[in-house]
């Protein structure tokens, strides 16, 4: 039976980027500990959600990606032999433009490539395009040491044709970084991903942040999980108010099985979709 150990982790804001940084570098080891292979942390991890409001003091998060977090994740990668997925706020090289961005990096460490947060939103507590561009790198599935891991983060979830390109692309885990608040689509929370879970057939681990942070009182609900092919969680979520490290065994064969059992990928009818990319 082929399995993949993999972690999420949902933390609460430090209060500074460099104590955020080594409080993962440690939930990371934690991971590693318990045999984890592939680890994912939650939305702009280095920093507290600031999208709650709009100020260009936070454009001072952004780095580039690859850069310095990036490498000193490498390093960790290289230590513990996981694979990792790094959300960051990306500030792109010689254009300045700003991305929601995740970095994934392999078990030896070798930096494999990133996502750009697809879908933006710009709604009351969720000023996103205040802070970011759209991405423009598609839906890319990265080839690592735990299988075909792909990203989706936090608002593209909404939208299901990203979660069907990355099957198209080959993934077997998703993982989708969120910080998503109590309140909006707290009520999604323990739909959406399931549901494209099986939708797609493949495994999607999502992480939500904790706590309330300085710039509003919405309260980040944790909960983070794991969802198989069949829409199950794996284990139980992660607390509501608690730090925490979920680590999950995943049974890539059932993939197979629910994939033989309904040929979703085999009767798709592309040739009658079309309207659907229409403006």
């Amino acid at each position: 039976m082929r399995t993949v150990r993999a972690a999420l982790v949902q933390a609460a804001w430090t209060g500074d980027k460099e104590s955020m940084i080594k409080a993962h570098e440690e939930y990371a080891r934690q991971a590693a500990e318990q045999g984890a292979q592939v680890i994912c942390f939650q939305e702009l991890f280095y920093g507290p959600y600031f999208c709650q409001v709009q100020d260009s003091e936070f454009y001072s998060y952004a780095e580039s990606v690859p850069g310095p977090t990036t490498e000193r994740f490498q390093a960790i990668a290289r230590e513990t032999g996981m694979v990792m997925v790094l959300p960051m706020y990306e500030k792109e090289e010689g254009t300045g433009i700003l991305y929601n961005t995740a970095a994934v990096v392999d078990s030896d460490g070798s930096y494999l490539g990133k996502y750009r947060k697809t879908q933006i939103p710009h709604v009351s507590g969720f000023w996103e395009k205040f802070y970011f561009r759209p991405g423009n790198l598609g839906f890319p599935v990265f080839d690592t040491a735990v299988g075909k891991v792909g990203v989706y983060i936090c608002y593209d979830r909404h939208f299901p044709e990203g979660w069907r390109a990355l099957g198209l692309n080959g993934a077997e885990i998703v993982f989708n970084p969120s910080a998503t608040s109590a309140g909006l689509s707290e009520y999604l929370w323990n739909l959406e991903q399931r549901a494209a879970a099986v939708a797609n057939e493949y495994y999607v681990g999502t992480i939500n942040r904790i706590g309330i942070e300085d710039l509003g009182d919405d309260d980040f609900y944790g909960q983070s999980y794991f969802a198989d092919p069949e829409g199950k969680t794996v284990g139980e979520p992660g607390s509501r108010h608690s730090d925490e490290v979920i680590v999950r065994d995943l049974d890539m064969e059932l993939m197979e099985t629910v994939r033989t059992r309904w040929q979703f990928y085999r009767d798709r009818r592309p040739d009658a979709y079309g309207d659907l990319v229409k403006p």
